[in-house]
């Protein structure tokens, strides 16, 4: 059977299994590549032959753009000679650093058809950030915008790039994207391995610098099964995914898993999310299935839901544990239950709530086809509460991660004992679903983006008046938790509002958005009797606090000031 039908098989199998989750899990099997896959050319441009449905919708305030499957194939075989032409060769490394833009598209299938590897990268970040994606990531080539070629002026380590293109105005030193495009419409692809890299994510950790997360042509394509069974895509559905490029869930559902269905990817690109234009938009554009993190859904709720949109309905959310009480909200608005889902970057969807399942609020559901989750005890014995752990040996999901590039002892760590730790924690009941509790480190979400407290500390002890600092989750009602900086001031500084404003400015302009500290209270910080602070303690203080709506002792927020 050829890579084609061996994808195809497996998808079908879950499009008619998609309502009776106990029978896709016993039924399912990855499908195996001996002979090499490619998704881009064996499973991409087979679809798009002669498909004149629209692969991707874009929504801006100038108008709607439609491009077609057929052309969408067409596109990126240009820009994939192109590329090849100006000496991109497999595993070179690209990154891509665009916004919900076409191109961004283009590129990236481009990219698989010459088995280059692809670095995808948040606007959001710092020259520093990307002088470690150059270095560490080893990238060689670019695609940006105006604002983003900007940054890249401003990082010598840059003239290490080869090929800069730009889209959407003109730089000195860069190539406008739209002469990519015209590349030769014929290209030979080049024959990937499914085991071959193809996706490399820069994602934060417990210390100073991210881990490197390497995907490869099996593990995030055909891993997404899962997610697209999870979401319950069909073939022909309009599905839409808030969420921004460079982060692993836009590959997840802005990519993978609704192109695994044949569905049609909608996004609006707005600069400034508005509830009550989603609402609208949900109904003009015939979205059927949608997908947005737990900040979006407790925005929507803010605003009148009215009636559902007619054609809805699939409704998830993952990113961070979603408020039962929003659930509930949206379900007695437009009677679909909004089916919460979990996974990483490092895999696809383990666990989920699935269509047609019971839903029980509060809940991540049940392991998801393809995926064996067990939780493990201290002692790493499986139990009933624990961290959240994946079998291997012959059980490995497809859609777990190659490894932690160039960081064996991570690697090694993390996939100890026959299992996959996650690093969270969950308790499981007697019908198989899951609750998360916690993340097992300090690491923490705010919104839908991991934050590394260490590399924030690292950033506020570079202020003249810091002694110590350490970062916690604050809880927020919007984004579920903000950081918040306690600090000890070195000799000579107050704990005054001047004070604060002037080390939140400072760590402001170091930092990308949504590592932002909002809130700063100067304090001492407890410590164990080896001389380590106790996140935990000053965790469950500020839990406290915010439960009872009080500010500590010369406390201090990002909005109390104009900055």
């Amino acid at each position: 059977m050829n890579p084609t039908d061996t994808f195809r098989q497996a998808r079908d199998l879950l499009v008619k299994l998609r309502t009776d989750q106990p029978a896709a899990c016993a039924q399912f099997r990855w499908p195996q590549f001996p002979d090499g896959f490619n998704w881009a050319s064996d499973w991409f441009d087979p679809m798009a032959r002669g498909n004149s449905r629209p692969a991707l919708r874009l929504v801006q305030e100038s108008g709607e753009t439609k491009v077609s499957f057929a052309e969408l194939s067409d596109r990126s075989t240009r820009v994939a000679s192109w590329l090849r032409e100006r000496g991109v060769q497999p595993g070179d490394r690209v990154l891509l650093m665009l916004g919900n833009a076409l191109p961004l598209w283009e590129t990236m299938l481009a990219c698989m058809k010459l088995g280059a590897v692809v670095v995808p990268t948040s606007q959001q970040c710092t020259p520093a950030d990307l002088t470690d994606r150059i270095v560490r990531g080893n990238a060689r080539h670019v695609l940006a915008d105006a604002a983003g070629a900007e940054k890249f002026g401003r990082t010598p380590e840059s003239n290490l790039l080869r090929v800069k293109l730009v889209h959407g105005a003109s730089a000195a030193g860069w190539t406008p994207f739209d002469e990519a495009r015209s590349g030769s419409p014929a290209l030979a692809p080049h024959k990937t391995k499914a085991t071959d890299p193809l996706l490399l994510y820069f994602t934060s950790g417990t210390t100073a610098k991210p881990k490197l997360v390497l995907h490869t042509h099996q593990s995030y394509p055909v891993g997404h099964l899962s997610t697209m069974y999870w979401i319950g895509l069909r073939e022909g559905d309009v599905h839409q995914n808030i969420s921004s490029p460079g982060w692993a869930k836009h590959a997840w559902s802005s990519f993978f898993a609704p192109w695994n269905a044949g569905a049609t990817i909608l996004m609006h690109d707005t600069p400034r999310f508005s509830a009550r234009a989603q609402i609208q938009l949900m109904r003009d554009a015939g979205v059927n299935t949608m997908c947005c993190p737990p900040t979006v859904w407790r925005m929507l709720v803010l605003e009148p839901l009215g009636e559902k949109p007619a054609a809805l309905r699939e409704l998830v959310s993952a990113g961070e544990p979603l408020n039962p009480e929003v659930i509930e909200q949206v379900h007695k608005a437009w009677n679909i239950w909004v089916r919460d889902g979990y996974g990483q970057t490092e895999t696809t969807a383990q666990v989920g709530n699935a269509p047609g399942g019971e839903v029980k609020p509060g809940s991540m559901g049940r392991a998801l086809p393809g995926y064996q989750v067990v939780l493990l005890d201290h002692e790493g014995k499986e139990a009933k509460e624990g961290e959240v752990a994946l079998r291997l040996g012959a059980a490995r999901p497809v859609g777990l991660m190659e490894s932690y590039l160039d960081d064996p002892q991570r690697t090694a760590a993390v996939m100890a004992g026959g299992y996959y730790r996650t690093g969270d924690e969950a308790s499981v009941d007697g019908d198989g679903y899951f609750t998360y509790v916690g993340r097992g480190d300090d690491v923490f979400k705010s919104s839908d983006y991991r934050i590394s407290p260490f590399e924030l500390e690292s950033a506020l002890i570079e202020h003249p008046a810091v002694a110590e600092a350490a970062i916690v989750p604050s809880p927020d009602e919007l984004r579920l938790s903000v950081p918040k900086a306690f600090v000890v001031l070195k000799p000579g500084f107050a704990p005054t509002a001047d004070t604060a404003r002037d080390i939140l400015k400072f760590v402001k302009e170091r930092l990308a958005p949504y590592k932002r500290i909002r809130r700063i209270q100067f304090a001492e910080l407890p410590k164990t009797i080896s001389g380590k602070i106790r996140r935990v303690q000053l965790r469950n203080a500020e839990k406290e606090q915010r439960a009872h709506g009080q500010r500590g002792q010369n406390e201090f927020w990002l909005d109390d000031f104009s900055l």
